[in-house]
């Protein structure tokens, strides 16, 4: 176990809680809620936040038993660190304290394992002794939620002279980076200031890879040295402050259009 201090101050937060400071905030400032579907075809500036299980998802290249599912549940109790990375393998597990004394455990593992135990992921985290161990003082209070096949991609094909794309639907990094809703938040600015001002999607995908490239580009280097046996060698002597650094999205000037 390797333990390092984070470079910068963080707090842990649900998705459900942040969504829905977003949605309030945004109400406040007099937007108008409509919950229906936008239509494909629509000429008007449009924010496609469909996630990355959206009609113009990729589809996994990997076989089945080799694609990558995940999975995530709330718990109660006192966990060892108020943030935890395991690994091990092709599977990777994050426990972490949000609000109201919430702790969240999810991750991602390879098909094939997790067919073992029939999906069972209580079964499953049992399988890995140190991360069973891990997981022991806590009460899941929840039922597991679970989504799949995984694709790490990129998408900075326009699919429109005014269609927007953010958050997953136009990036799906690895979770172990932290970036996900950073990256989420930053591109959800870009698209909502973009449609604003009719700016041209090319554009907006441009700046977007500006801010997304790198951090795609370690995240994806990160995974594929933790499937080889150089893993825990690196580990010991690369500071974690530097994977972090290296894996978050870059600022970017969205008003230089």
């Amino acid at each position: 176990m390797i333990r390092s201090p984070l470079p910068e101050p963080a707090y842990g937060i649900s998705r459900h809680s942040l969504d829905q400071l977003l949605l309030d905030r945004a109400l406040s400032l007099g937007v108008r809620l409509h919950r229906e579907r936008a239509p494909e075809d629509s000429t008007l500036p449009t924010v496609v936040a469909h996630g990355r299980q959206g009609p113009h998802a990729a589809s996994t290249t990997l076989p089945r038993g080799r694609r990558l599912f995940g999975f995530k549940a709330h718990f109660n109790g006192s966990p060892a660190d108020p943030l935890t990375l395991f690994f091990a393998g092709r599977t990777y597990v994050g426990i972490n304290a949000v609000e109201n004394g919430v702790i969240n455990v999810c991750g991602i593992a390879p098909e094939d394992d997790l067919h073992r135990t029939g999906f069972d992921i209580d079964a499953y985290l049992q399988t890995l002794p140190v991360l069973a161990a891990l997981v022991k003082p806590l009460s899941r209070s929840m039922a597991w939620l679970r989504t799949g096949p995984f694709l790490y991609a990129q998408r900075f094909q326009p699919s429109g002279v005014y269609q927007y794309p953010a958050g997953d639907a136009l990036s799906f990094i690895d979770p172990f980076t932290g970036s996900g809703l950073l990256s989420a938040l930053l591109t959800g600015r870009l698209a909502g200031l973009h449609a604003a001002h009719s700016v041209p999607a090319t554009r907006h995908l441009q700046l977007c890879r500006q801010a997304l490239g790198r951090p795609f580009f370690m995240a994806s280097i990160v995974r594929k040295v933790l499937a080889t046996p150089l893993a825990w060698p690196l580990a010991v002597r690369i500071p974690a402050r530097w994977l972090i650094l290296g894996t978050r999205p870059a600022a970017v000037n969205s008003f230089k259009i």
